[in-house]
């Protein structure tokens, strides 16, 4: 049996049409039909990724989110919601989630994005390289980050955007490469995320984030991270 996926939905039907589709491509499949449900089912079942509505009845989905973000910052969320709105959208990947679908949507759409969204989970658990420079101590491995000594907390999304950024390091590199890299192809995302999510990060790393030291700003082009030496 392939990746355990935890389905939050609380329409009844997408819920097992959900279920049947993702079982048929080879996924054990969880479902929960709101928000205290999924919390409990992610705590007791441990998915390998959370597929969830925005909308949610007892705790919302945003909720959902941050709460299991807090136990395990590792598993991808990925947002299932009629809300197309780019603000709800940014609210929801600064939360945690790693990727976003907008109903009405195709299985095979929502196929490849849970797959793109376990194999970046795979990537990040398969790779024992350590980042040490500085005041930053960053594992990928072990998913840790900390910062003069000090713990911080990031999403999935965010370690996988460090390390692209870390290994392209002195490279400017435009937000249309970052989107693709770290987002894929199919992400219909704009530069306003990578702008958010940047800085997120610099409010992590950065002692002032208004004065940015490791990840720099090329104008009107995208970002680099600091070069060696630099």
């Amino acid at each position: 049996m392939g990746a355990r996926i935890l389905v939050v939905e609380d329409d009844p039907s997408i819920r097992l049409g959900l279920q049947r589709s993702l079982g048929f491509e080879g996924y054990a499949v969880d479902v929960a039909r709101d928000g205290e449900e999924a919390i409990q089912r992610a705590f007791d079942r441990k998915p390998d990724l959370v597929l969830r509505d925005l909308m949610l009845p007892t705790v919302n989905g945003f909720e959902v989110c941050k709460t299991i973000r807090k136990y395990d910052p590792n598993i991808p969320i990925v947002i299932l919601s009629a809300k197309g709105d780019e603000g709800d959208k940014v609210l929801g990947l600064e939360l945690g989630a790693d990727d976003y679908v907008t109903k009405p949507f195709s299985i095979r759409e929502l196929t490849a994005r849970v797959k793109a969204a376990l194999r970046r989970r795979r990537s990040a658990e398969d790779g024992v390289d350590v980042f040490e420079e500085g005041n930053l101590r960053i594992d990928f491995g072990g998913q840790t980050l900390t910062v003069d000594g000090k713990a911080q907390e990031c999403t999935g999304r965010e370690f996988a955007l460090l390390r692209y950024l870390i290994q392209n390091r002195g490279r400017v590199l435009s937000r249309d490469q970052i989107l693709n890299k770290v987002w894929g192809f199919d992400y219909d995302g704009t530069p306003r995320t990578i702008d958010n999510f940047v800085n997120k990060l610099r409010q992590k790393l950065e002692p002032d984030a208004t004065n940015p030291v490791w990840i720099q700003t090329v104008r009107g082009t995208g970002y680099k991270f600091r070069p060696a030496g630099g």
